[in-house]
C-alpha cells in the first residue's frame, strides 16, 4: 500500500516522500505536507485514519519531508515543496497509477501554511486545503512572544541552541525539536529562526512568504478547516486568508470547527470533526474531478 521513494537529493541530504496507493487506475492525488512549526516532523505524521479516508475516497496520497527550519530556512523549505510537486508531475506519473493534471495539497498547521505557499507558486496545484494554517506570518500573533507559550515553563535559550543539529534535517523527532519551537515562540524568535529575516528591521523582506499579500485571480480553489479555540494558530488567520481569496474571486470556503484546538482531527471520531473531514473529501473530489 506504500511505497517510499527519494524526490530529491541536493547537498548530500536526501529528502523522501511516501505513496500511498488507491485502486482507482489515473487517481487523483492528495500532497500532504506535515506540520511542525517548520521545526519538526515527517511525512510520517499523517495518521493511518486520514490515509485511509483518502484512500477510500479514490484519491493517492503523496506525503513528504522538508528540509526543516532553523537548520535549513523558508526559502529552501519552499523549493523542496516546489520540487516535490514537479517530480510528481514528471516522475511520479511514471512510476504510480495517476493523473498528473489533478493534483491536491493538503496540510495542517505549518503544513496548512506551505500548502497555501503553493498558491503562488508558477506551478500551482489544483486545489489546497489548510487545516488551522496561516496565511501572514509578518504581524504580531508570528513575531511576538507567544502568551500561550509564555505559560508553559520557560526554555533556556543555551537549551534550545544545544538541541540544534550540526547536519540538514529533514524528519525531526518532536520530543526534542518541539523544545527549540517553544523556546522561538516564547521569545518572539520563531519567524527570524525560520526566515533569517528579522521582522523589527526588515518586515517588508518577509512579504514575499506570506500568501495573504500574494494572492492572485488565478489562486486555486482553497477550503480552510480551523477551531475557534486553537492556541497556537490564531481562528483569524483562516478567516483573513479566505477574505482575501474572497476579494479576488477566488473560490473558497471556511468550515469552522466550534471551540476546536489545535490538531482537532486528533479526535478524529468526533461528529463535528467527522463532518468537517466528510465536507473537505466533497470538496476535493468536486475540484479534483
Amino acid at each position: 500500500m506504500k511505497q517510499t521513494i527519494v524526490y530529491k537529493n541536493k547537498n548530500n541530504c536526501t529528502i523522501k516522500a511516501d505513496f500511498y496507493r488507491t485502486l482507482k487506475k489515473q487517481a487523483p492525488v492528495v500532497v500532504y505536507i506535515h506540520g511542525g512549526g517548520l521545526i519538526w516532523g515527517s511525512r510520517e505524521d499523517i495518521s493511518e485514519e486520514m490515509v485511509k479516508l483518502f484512500i477510500d475516497n479514490g484519491l493517492a496520497v503523496f506525503s513528504i519531508d522538508y528540509r526543516l527550519a532553523p537548520e535549513s530556512k523558508l526559502s529552501d523549505i519552499l523549493e523542496d515543496i516546489q520540487d516535490a510537486l514537479f517530480w510528481l508531475e514528471s516522475e511520479g506519473k511514471k512510476q504510480f497509477s495517476i493523473d498528473p493534471r489533478r493534483i491536491a495539497v493538503v496540510g495542517g498547521s505549518a503544513g496548512g501554511f506551505l500548502s497555501l505557499c503553493t498558491g503562488t507558486f508558477k506551478n500551482k496545484p489544483r486545489a489546497i486545503v489548510s487545516l488551522y494554517g496561516y496565511g501572514d506570518i509578518s504581524v504580531k500573533w508570528a513575531i511576538n512572544p507567544s502568551t500561550f507559550y509564555l505559560q508553559k515553563e520557560l526554555i533556556p535559550r543555551q537549551l534550545a541552541f544545544k538541541l540544534l543539529s550540526n547536519t540538514i534535517l529533514t524528519e525531526g523527532p518532536i520530543r526534542d525539536r518541539y523544545l527549540i519551537y517553544l523556546y522561538a515562540r516564547q521569545q518572539g524568535v520563531w519567524i527570524e529562526e525560520i526566515t533569517g529575516i528579522n521582522p523589527f528591521t526588515n518586515n517588508e523582506a518577509l512579504l514575499k512568504f506570506c500568501p495573504l499579500h500574494n494572492v492572485t485571480e488565478e489562486y486555486p480553489p482553497t477550503l480552510f478547516l480551523h477551531g475557534t479555540m486553537d492556541t497556537d494558530v490564531p481562528y483569524e488567520q483562516s478567516v483573513f486568508m479566505r477574505a482575501a481569496l474572497v476579494k479576488k474571486g477566488v473560490y473558497t470556503r471556511l468550515i469552522t470547527i466550534p471551540n476546536g484546538e489545535h490538531v482537532f482531527e486528533k479526535d478524529f471520531y468526533d461528529p463535528i470533526v467527522q463532518n468537517a473531514l466528510e465536507q473537505m473529501i466533497e470538496f476535493l473530489q468536486n475540484q479534483l474531478g
